[in-house]
């Protein structure tokens, strides 16, 4: 395992909220849109303390997705400064604690922050360990020619070029061959 069960949480949340940015879809959709997107996003990653589930916090969490998104589009050294600067906007106070189901792990805000503030905040101590154990080539954007979504390379030699959001390895594949069998064929006749 390359990051602890903390990290690696906070980053697969990170980059779930980062994938529901139009952006980052194919038709351009925001996924992050309504009750119900809020409702599965928090069904996927449950956060302790105080979650309203109304309008004003889903605001507050698409507002920080271009923030977040930024870190994959840096190296080690540029995403530091950003990092930080979410780290002391957020307050971040590290403190161990321990509850439900989870061992001894680190909380950097209080429970009664806003949601966002605290999504920020876990995502920024995340990355801090992927730079601190210089793991950030784990970092990454999709290679497929029509997806920007993001994801954390966790492959043993680093060789994941994809992104979970859809069906981009398969399509990309599909493509290539087709494009080889193009070939064959016309260097054949």
């Amino acid at each position: 395992m390359v990051f602890i069960r903390d990290t690696r949480d906070a980053l697969a949340a990170a980059v779930d909220l980062v994938n529901t940015l139009p952006a980052t879809d194919t038709a351009g959709v925001d996924r992050l849109d309504t009750a119900e997107d809020l409702a599965r996003y928090l069904r996927a990653h449950p956060y302790s303390g105080r979650i309203s589930h109304d309008e004003d916090e889903r605001r507050s969490l698409r507002e920080i997705r271009t923030r977040l998104r930024g870190l994959w589009f840096v190296d080690r050294d540029g995403a530091v400064p950003l990092v930080n600067d979410m780290l002391r906007d957020g307050e971040a106070l590290p403190q161990l604690v321990i509850h439900d189901e989870y061992d001894w792990h680190i909380h950097a805000t209080s429970e009664d922050a806003p949601l966002a503030t605290r999504v920020m905040v876990e995502a920024a101590m995340a990355f801090v360990d992927v730079i601190r154990s210089d793991e950030y080539d784990r970092v990454r954007v999709c290679a497929a020619d029509d997806c920007l979504s993001v994801y954390i390379d966790y492959s043993r030699n680093r060789s994941k070029r994809y992104c979970d959001t859809g069906n981009c390895g398969n399509r990309m594949n599909v493509n290539a061959y087709r494009r080889r069998r193009a070939r064959e064929g016309l260097t054949s006749s």
